[in-house]
């Protein structure tokens, strides 16, 4: 916990410290561990060992940003050639397909401001190239986008961790292109496996089709090119997402069905059983499988987090002690942060870890059945029956109410039949499909996996009919605003008090642990404008008005989510309040905010418009830096403003006044906020 605190504090600085400080606190940190062995007290040993952790969270965090720095793209001025290597095929986004390239070259841009990684997505329609192919294209290339609004989750910092210094799209299809040059022998590993899970993903869409073959892809090998959007929004509003991405659950299934079979096969061999530990070998296979599963999912940060867990716990095994408990947990997270030190900020790791804890603290004390003697088999099945409902149930129950927090402050949305959904589709995930992905993964190589895969396949089947008809259900999903930003933290402590405590103080965490759901949220703001001042939202009492339903909809969509709004994307209601051209709106006489865009760069507005819009409004927003000389408007927003402050959020004040929130302004100067220099 204090080494996640120490990371945790470095995130979260206006101004990025100088690297010597990391060294100088790792020494003093490593200086507070000598000193407390030499303290008396138990009180004081305990503090000067929480300060030293402490200390080397922050330092590693602050190493980890060194070795991954890299150039950031700069803003485009125009379409870029770019040639370099595909290293993967990355998960489709709102715009399409993308691709992961490495660059060996992008014509406007020296060698030492190459980006290293740059994230490219395809037009409509047009061929994928496998990874390690070496292609040529032209694309409009930019630095990583800013929060949709401010105080909202920075993709821009998990790209920089990445090394993704550079996104944008393609203005054409990719051709081949003759490397001038071999790229690194780190490159071409990755390539080469990155290949073999796309061929694995193109023969298991072949045999079961794209409506059922995508999502089993998904879940073998990472690769979410062939899920359809419906399945994902489906999978969103019923609480079962989880299991597009490789994590915790898939990792516990395919190390636990490995450790079992091996371990009843050992036992049912009488010679073998008598001369080896079955256990510690059926572990040892386990952790292999584990691995293996790693390397084939692509190693994504919640497949590497779910990995080091159930490493944890099979060298528990090997080393004799105790497989599933918090000590595993904890050094687990030790070593996720160590690597990842980012991890602290991610919804994944927060949600994982909460869950996982909370789920070993209900192990602790779960009562335990007594063991009948001589008891009827049919009795016993229906005993049995019986707990795994109970305990299935409990389960769910625990887990959701672990991540629920994280789930309301990070993504605004809760499942109203998340856990009736998992109930379900517990069984059919533990015995049919990740067991038939696995066999089908194991017999590839010889061709035989057809028929696992058909049994997994017929295992996703049911579980998007479950998705379906909980995402078809009334109420399917509630939207709830985000509380504050220190609540999280806040309720974060509140869940481990309650999970690392014995006895009947671990509820004095419940108040903690409630933070995000009890505390009032901030006032909600009157409009939003997108990073880049081409799309604007208004308020009209629990709704947004989008002034261009068809823009920057991602970006609208969170926003609208955070504050607890429903987005309203058709023109018809936008038109109702709002009279709008092709590159401009202005308010009409039931507008719920006297505000005023103009989204057009260079072409400029007819005779007269601007004029309008300056006199029917109390708030102008120009998407070019044309300001003009007079304008009745108290506020009046060009693009300068926007390149410096990101988005942005209105609240009209009580004297009739506009204060005005940027995003930049939260994130600070770091490596990662529009690729600033920070020497």
């Amino acid at each position: 916990m204090a080494f996640g605190v120490g990371a945790a504090v470095y995130f979260a600085l206006p101004r990025e410290p100088q690297a010597w400080l990391a060294w100088a606190l790792l020494g003093l940190g490593l200086s507070l561990l000598v000193a407390a062995r030499r303290l008396g007290p138990p009180l004081a040993t305990a503090a000067a060992v929480l300060a030293a952790c402490g200390l080397a969270g922050f330092a590693v965090a602050k190493l980890r940003i060194e070795q991954v720095k890299a150039p950031i793209a700069v803003e485009a001025a125009g379409p870029q050639r770019l040639e370099g290597w595909v290293l993967d095929v990355a998960s489709p986004g709102q715009g399409g397909q993308r691709l992961l390239i490495a660059p060996y070259r992008i014509e406007v841009l020296a060698p030492e401001a190459t980006p290293i990684r740059v994230r490219i997505t395809l037009r409509e329609g047009a061929r994928i190239p496998a990874p390690g192919e070496a292609v040529r294209l032209l694309a409009m290339i930019n630095a990583p986008p800013p929060p949709a609004s401010p105080g909202a989750y920075d993709f821009a910092r998990d790209a920089f961790l990445d090394s993704v210094g550079g996104v944008g799209f393609a203005l054409g299809p990719p051709q081949a292109w003759v490397a001038e040059a071999k790229p690194p022998w780190r490159l071409r590993l990755a390539m080469q496996v990155n290949r073999l899970r796309w061929e694995m993903t193109e023969r298991i869409v072949r045999v079961l089709g794209p409506e059922t073959g995508g999502l089993v892809a998904a879940m073998t090998t990472g690769q979410a090119a062939f899920v359809p959007p419906e399945q994902v929004e489906n999978l969103r509003a019923s609480g079962l997402a989880h299991i597009i991405s490789i994590s915790g659950v898939h990792m516990a299934i395919v190390g636990g069905f490995t450790f079992a079979a091996l371990r009843l096969l050992i036992a049912a061999w009488p010679w073998l059983a008598l001369r080896i530990n079955g256990k510690k070998a059926a572990a040892c296979v386990g952790l292999a499988a584990v691995l293996t599963y790693l390397v084939l999912s692509g190693a994504p940060p919640p497949a590497v987090r779910a990995a080091i867990t159930a490493s944890i716990a099979f060298a528990a095994i090997l080393a004799d002690r105790q497989a599933i408990s918090l000590h595993a947990l904890a050094v687990a997270a030790f070593v996720v942060l160590l690597l990842q030190p980012e991890a602290v900020t991610q919804p994944g790791f927060q949600m994982s870890f909460a869950a996982t804890a909370a789920l070993v603290a209900m192990a602790g004390v779960w009562p335990q059945p007594v063991k009948e003697i001589n008891t009827p088999w049919p009795i016993r099945l229906v005993q049995g029956a019986a707990s795994w409902i109970v305990a299935g149930a409990a389960i769910s129950f625990v887990a959701g109410l672990a991540t629920g927090p994280f789930a309301m402050q990070h993504f605004n949305r809760i499942s109203t039949w998340g856990l009736v959904s998992n109930l379900l589709v517990q069984p059919i995930s533990s015995l049919l499909m990740m067991p038939g992905l696995a066999l089908g993964a194991v017999l590839m190589p010889f061709g035989l996996e057809a028929w696992p895969l058909r049994l997994a396949g017929y295992a996703i089947d049911l579980t998007n009919r479950i998705a379906a008809a909980a995402a078809a259900a009334p109420h399917a999903q509630v939207v709830i605003a985000s509380g504050p930003a220190w609540t999280l933290p806040v309720t974060f402590l509140g869940l481990l008090w309650i999970c690392l405590w014995r006895g009947p103080l671990r509820w004095l965490g419940a108040p903690l642990a409630l933070a995000v759901a009890l505390t009032p949220k901030p006032p909600t703001p009157d409009a939003w404008i997108s990073a880049d001042g081409a799309a604007v939202a208004v308020r009209s009492g629990r709704q947004a008005i989008l002034l261009r339903p068809d823009v920057k909809l991602f970006g609208a969509e969170l926003w609208s989510r955070r504050r607890g709004l429903e987005p309203l994307v058709s023109e018809a209601a936008r038109d109702a309040a709002f009279a709008c051209d092709r590159q401009s709106c202005a308010p009409g006489a039931s507008a719920p905010a006297p505000i005023a865009a103009a989204w057009n760069l260079k072409r400029p507005l007819p005779p007269g418009r601007l004029e309008a819009l300056c006199t029917s409004a109390e708030v102008v927003v120009l998407r070019n830096d044309f300001r003009p000389e007079s304008c009745a408007a108290q506020l009046v927003l060009t693009g300068a403003d926007f390149r410096r402050g990101g988005a942005a959020e209105l609240h009209r004040q009580p004297d009739g006044g506009w204060r005005v929130i940027w995003a930049q302004e939260g994130r600070g100067r770091r490596p990662w906020t529009w690729g600033l220099d920070l020497r």
